[in-house]
């Protein structure tokens, strides 16, 4: 395991990335926390959202898809 999966900075806020949302280049799209560190994922490329792949606070491991952009 890699970290674990959160789509907002925190409980009570906005997810960063919806379907259907328009994303640019290295905008952030989710958080994932590894070793009690906080690392911001940004979008490697811009498009739609069309799918998100992962429930918020899922474990992930390294190189898994997170989302379906279009």
């Amino acid at each position: 395991m890699v970290g674990t999966f959160y789509r907002a900075a925190g409980p009570n806020a906005k997810p960063f990335a919806e379907v259907g949302q328009q994303i640019k280049e290295g905008e952030p799209i989710c958080i994932i926390e590894a070793m009690k560190i906080m690392n911001e994922i940004d979008s490697e490329i811009a498009g739609t959202i069309t799918k998100v792949l992962c429930e918020n606070g899922q474990p992930v491991e390294f190189g898994q898809p997170l989302f379906v952009i279009e």
